[in-house]
């Protein structure tokens, strides 16, 4: 069970020295347009994932005057310490530098959702197996090693391509097909206890978001034509070896894991057809259900949503907290607080952010 105990930023975009003690329940942080709301859920992002999800560009996070970003907090009992400069990327966990920063997710599993982020129902692929590779890795942690091998081999191919001499290239196809195969097999295996779980909990967990007769169905693309079987190395490779040229000319490569992507249908209408709302509330029974599976393994994660009041209506709200509640899990908000939202008082603790400062109300 992740909770996050204590957190200092002392330099995040415009948030400069700011102590921390949130609830082990409801955090909801409550602030004008412009003073750092984002930021701090941002900040909290990259504590358990060693990256934002806004931007890969570090001089959009590292504040004006400043050579780095440093981030400090105690969860469950132990010390994270980040500190990243354009030059230097530091990770200390109990005075332990880390070299991965996998190993912070498996600390610190945080899902979120975010208007700048974007909802995955109607999403574009990357923002898709984003969502997915998340739940893939924290529902078997022994895939981290096979993504990075694949990432690896992916690498290589491309570098091969670009240069004058392709005699290793077959070599590494093939690797690519064998990577390839066992990614699939887990992204299937993934979904189908996302399917599961759904059918268990329509009755119970998601009561107040969803009607009785809710059809949510989705379904792997694996990346790969529909010629190709996905699961099977002989197939996957056959076809890379047969197109070798065509790859070699185009020095890209279309197809594997990496232009995976899920389709989605509500009550039997493909997501291109949904409304915003209709998407919205799909995209929310993922996510939720992406939270119960690692309940159920007994790997409560951190819930972080930002704005919630912009994108939510007053009963999806309540849904969501309840449901959350209901887990124990952690949940930071934030809102502008121009309305009342639907929360226990005695759960909810509140906090004001003006220009980067917060404090608690």
């Amino acid at each position: 069970m992740a909770i996050i105990e204590k957190i200092h930023i002392s330099k995040f975009r415009n948030l400069s020295d700011q102590y921390f003690l949130p609830s082990s329940s409801i955090n909801v942080i409550i602030g004008n347009n412009g003073h750092g709301k984002t930021n701090f859920i941002e900040s909290l992002y990259y504590l358990g994932h060693g990256r934002s999800f806004k931007t890969r560009n570090l001089k959009e996070i590292i504040p004006f005057n400043h050579q780095q970003i440093q981030i400090s907090a105690i969860i469950d009992d132990k010390k994270i310490k980040i500190n990243k400069s354009r030059e230097k990327n530091t990770v200390i966990i109990d005075d332990k530098k880390i070299t991965s920063n996998s190993y912070l997710s498996q600390l610190l599993p945080i899902q979120i959702i975010s208007p700048d982020r974007g909802f995955i129902v109607g999403g574009n692929p990357k923002l898709k197996r984003s969502y997915l590779d998340w739940g893939v890795y924290h529902n078997n942690q022994k895939t981290i090693e096979t993504y990075s091998a694949y990432k690896k081999t992916l690498k290589n191919i491309n570098a091969l391509l670009n240069s004058s001499n392709q005699s290793q290239l077959e070599g590494w196809l093939n690797q690519l097909s064998k990577l390839s195969v066992e990614i699939t097999k887990e992204r299937f295996v993934y979904l189908e206890n996302l399917s599961l779980t759904l059918k268990q909990s329509l009755s119970s967990s998601f009561a107040g978001l969803v009607e009785p007769f809710f059809d949510f169905v989705f379904t792997l693309q694996t990346g790969w034509p529909k010629e190709v079987d996905a699961l099977d190395e002989k197939s996957t490779s056959e076809y890379l070896v047969k197109n070798k040229n065509t790859i070699v000319k185009t020095k890209h490569l279309k197809h594997g894991p990496h232009r995976a992507s899920i389709d989605f249908y509500f009550n039997k209408q493909s997501e291109s057809y949904l409304s915003r709302g209709e998407q919205k509330k799909a995209s929310i029974v993922f996510w939720m259900l992406q939270v119960l599976l690692l309940v159920e393994k007994e790997k409560i994660p951190v819930v972080l949503i930002d704005d919630i009041s912009s994108e939510l209506d007053e009963i999806k709200i309540k849904s969501i907290v309840d449901f959350l509640i209901e887990t124990n899990t952690q949940i930071f908000m934030t809102d502008i607080g121009n309305k009342e939202l639907p929360l226990n008082d005695k759960k909810a603790n509140r906090f004001l952010i003006e220009n980067g400062v917060i404090t608690s109300l």
